[in-house]
């Protein structure tokens, strides 16, 4: 909280802030490994949120972003109306590190899978986190004391 606390105190207002953990905690969770970085960083720029907040919520939600993977790809292929591929993430981590082309040939639709779900939720999920944490943030602001040099006579 005291990082967050420092930020509210240099000026970043509640919402901007909690726009910044919304954003990022969508990025962090795209369901494929290796990317969320740059995706955080690229959107970051983009939208001008704090990027040192944005890789600490990365960093925060590694092991989400691995526990949500299936699911993000059994929702794809719910949506898809595709069979269940058996898989596993430590199956996928042997197959991509054994060979990367014959990876993506097994798994592009897999993929595609995933990142359709990924892409359905991420705005859901961005909406939850947003309104969720805004409140606690305006609570967490201090309240601004007029400044008395900038007060005219």
């Amino acid at each position: 909280m005291q990082p967050l606390r420092t930020q509210l105190t240099q000026g970043v207002t509640p919402d901007r802030l909690a726009l910044t953990l919304a954003v990022g905690t969508a990025c962090s969770l795209l369901p494929f490994l290796g990317f969320t970085t740059l995706l955080n960083l690229g959107v970051g720029f983009w939208l001008r949120l704090n990027q040192p907040i944005l890789q600490v919520v990365n960093y925060l939600l590694g092991a989400a972003q691995l526990a949500l993977i299936l699911g993000y790809v059994r929702l794809g292929e719910f949506l898809w109306r595709a069979p269940a591929m058996p898989l596993s993430i430590p199956q996928l981590l042997r197959t991509f590190q054994a060979d990367p082309v014959v990876f993506l040939s097994q798994f592009a639709w897999t993929g595609v899978h995933a990142a359709t779900a990924w892409l359905l939720t991420a705005p859901f999920l961005i909406l939850a986190v947003y309104h969720l944490t805004r409140p606690l943030l305006r609570r967490l602001a201090p309240t601004r004391v007029p400044d008395p040099l900038s007060s005219s006579r």
